[in-house]
């Protein structure tokens, strides 16, 4: 089943999932929609100013709050956004909530939910691997969301007006497509494959 999600013109969608899944290609094909925003914009642009033999470790805490004052200074904006995020982390989910909703935007998710095998070769495949600490940080994190709202719902009071997930095999097809009306108001995200659609 293809996936069309519909979003208010005013929207920001974060695509999640784990590191490895595909978040990077598919918000490549949805750039056309959308202004995409991407920390390893703000990364490279670290890297390209500082020696080669400094690792990323050393200065990710400054490359991550840089690339979260650029998000806040987008979110002030009035266009859609696309923002990446492995969508693991609570405090992160909570602090983009936040400020789209102090930008006036409603906040939603799209997870790619294709299991941590394929996440793993995802990585391989793409010579861009996390070390095994951070990916079961983020799988654990991941596991967790996707297990609470499969029980309860949305959770309350983090300001994620939908979410919807898609599968290896949609993305795989390229099933999922995406667009942003002109009239700010309630998304209509299709349903995944299995009805699922908090």
């Amino acid at each position: 089943m293809d996936i069309r999600l519909s979003y208010p013109s005013n929207a920001a969608v974060v695509v999640a999932g784990l590191p490895g899944s595909g978040k990077s290609t598919l918000l490549s094909a949805w750039s056309p929609a959308a202004e995409v925003v991407d920390p390893r914009a703000t990364r490279t642009a670290y890297e390209s100013r500082l020696p080669d033999w400094l690792p990323y470790a050393a200065y990710r805490p400054w490359a991550r709050l840089a690339h979260m004052r650029w998000t806040r200074a987008r979110m002030g904006l009035g266009h859609p956004l696309l923002i990446h995020d492995c969508g693991s982390r609570t405090w992160m989910r909570r602090w983009l909530a936040y400020t789209a909703g102090r930008g006036g935007r409603p906040l939603h998710m799209v997870v790619l939910d294709v299991g941590p095998r394929e996440a793993l070769s995802g990585q391989h495949a793409r010579r861009r691997l996390a070390s095994p600490r951070v990916f079961g940080i983020h799988q654990r994190g991941l596991a967790r969301l996707l297990a609470r709202i499969a029980r309860d719902g949305l959770p309350a009071g983090q300001g994620i007006a939908s979410m919807v997930l898609i599968d290896r095999h949609q993305r795989d097809r390229g099933a999922a497509s995406v667009d942003f009306d002109d009239r700010p108001g309630r998304a209509r995200p299709a349903p995944s494959s299995d009805g699922t659609s908090p």
